[in-house]
């Protein structure tokens, strides 16, 4: 390595010089369809950014799923001695088929709209033209390695996408995971685990007029176990139960013969997935209304990011790094939702997530993504890695 402040210059130099290919690219990720349920087009963007990173010299290799989203694993100097430095990221997304056409990528008052654009197709540009910068500045200190999972918004449901984050990232000194940044540069540095179970129950239709007593409501037995689950909460333990969705029946004359509730847990501790699932299978188990049966399922989940020493002497590189090249003042935020930092930290990784490009209103029609972020975090990342020896 040369001079340490010539070389930032030289990556800052080429992220700007390269300002229109990068939204060239943010836009062709955009406007392929990505939903997590559509695996040829997430697999579509996992082989355009193998090419990529093939071409800056990268070994690259696919986690394949037959039901899911393929994931990237790519390393570029595996033969240096120091501890690698991880980007990570999804390339997939929440929104369904068709989307594209209704709302493809524009830009608007230095605003950038479409499906993803900020959760978190920006973040992944933003590293790739990190990672593009260093090589051209010719930075060798420490390998630099790509995980990109395609099927993180479901919470890997059909793949074993979140060992292999805990896997390839051992040994590694630090991860930016490039999620949705935010717009008051907070960068977080802790995140609640997520558990989604749905519950269903099965009864017997009657006519309510000339049947009645033999009905077996199960609207009436879902009710009582609602309330049961919500009694679970337990804030200071950090665990939260929310009844978000219920459903049954199907007109007023008739005893319900099916109901159902969708049930998002949040949880600090990383092993209390097991109490958990433990608590609400016991509440299934429990018959309110005779010959009713229930089932329990359990759906997306993540474990929590905790805010380790590892984590907090990162962050604080991070926000020296953004304000030595004022970028900003970040701040340290816990958050309520998962995402695959926690794997990385699991792995005893220092990391910081939402590291991508800032904007708001992820996950809805008006998701948008400020475009000038899109270049100042790109030079941060790189910047970051530039400084990873101090800590």
């Amino acid at each position: 390595m040369g001079d340490g402040n010539v070389e930032k210059q030289q990556i800052f130099k080429f992220i700007d010089d390269h300002r229109e290919e990068m939204l060239v690219l943010w836009s062709n990720l955009v406007n392929q369809e990505s939903g997590s349920a559509y695996k040829e087009g997430i697999d579509t963007i996992q082989a355009k950014i193998k090419g990529i990173l093939e071409n800056e010299g990268a070994a690259v290799r696919m986690a394949e799923y037959e039901r899911a989203g393929n994931m990237l694993v790519a390393e570029i100097g595996s033969e240096r001695a120091k501890p690698a430095v991880i980007f990570m990221g999804h390339v997939d997304t929440v929104f369904k088929i068709g989307t594209i056409e209704k709302r493809p990528f524009t830009i608007q008052d230095d605003k950038a709209y479409g499906p993803g654009v900020l959760d978190m197709k920006g973040g992944v540009v933003a590293f790739l033209y990190a990672i593009k910068a260093l090589n051209a500045a010719g930075f060798s200190e420490r390998p630099i390695k790509v995980l990109i999972a395609g099927d993180e918004e479901n919470g890997h449901l059909c793949s074993n996408a979140s060992e292999v984050f805990t896997q390839e990232s051992v040994g590694a000194v630090a991860a930016f995971n490039c999620e949705t940044g935010f717009t008051d540069d907070a960068i977080v540095i802790g995140r609640k685990g997520i558990a989604i179970f749905n519950m269903e129950v099965r009864g017997v239709a009657a006519h309510v007029g000339n049947d009645p007593e033999n009905g077996r409501s199960a609207i009436v037995e879902i009710a009582h176990k609602l309330i049961e689950i919500e009694k679970l909460t337990d804030w200071q333990e950090g665990t939260s139960f929310n009844v978000g969705v219920i459903e049954g029946g199907t007109v007023a004359n008739a005893t319900p013969d099916y109901a159902k509730i969708v049930i998002d847990v949040r949880f600090s501790d990383e092993n209390a997935i097991q109490k958990i699932t433990q608590q609400l299978e016991d509440i299934a188990a429990k018959t309110y209304v005779p010959e009713t049966t229930t089932t329990l399922m359990r759906g997306v989940s993540f474990k929590p990011m905790r805010t380790t020493e590892g984590v907090k002497r990162l962050f604080a590189l991070v926000k020296e790094t953004s304000v030595e090249n004022d970028f900003g003042i970040p701040y340290g935020k816990k958050v309520g939702g998962g995402s695959d930092s926690a794997y990385t930290v699991i792995a005893g990784v220092p990391t910081v997530c939402a590291m991508g490009v800032k904007g708001g209103r992820n996950h809805s029609p008006e998701e948008y993504a400020v475009v000038e972020s899109l270049f100042e975090r790109s030079k941060l990342l790189a910047a970051c890695v530039l400084k990873l020896s101090d800590l």
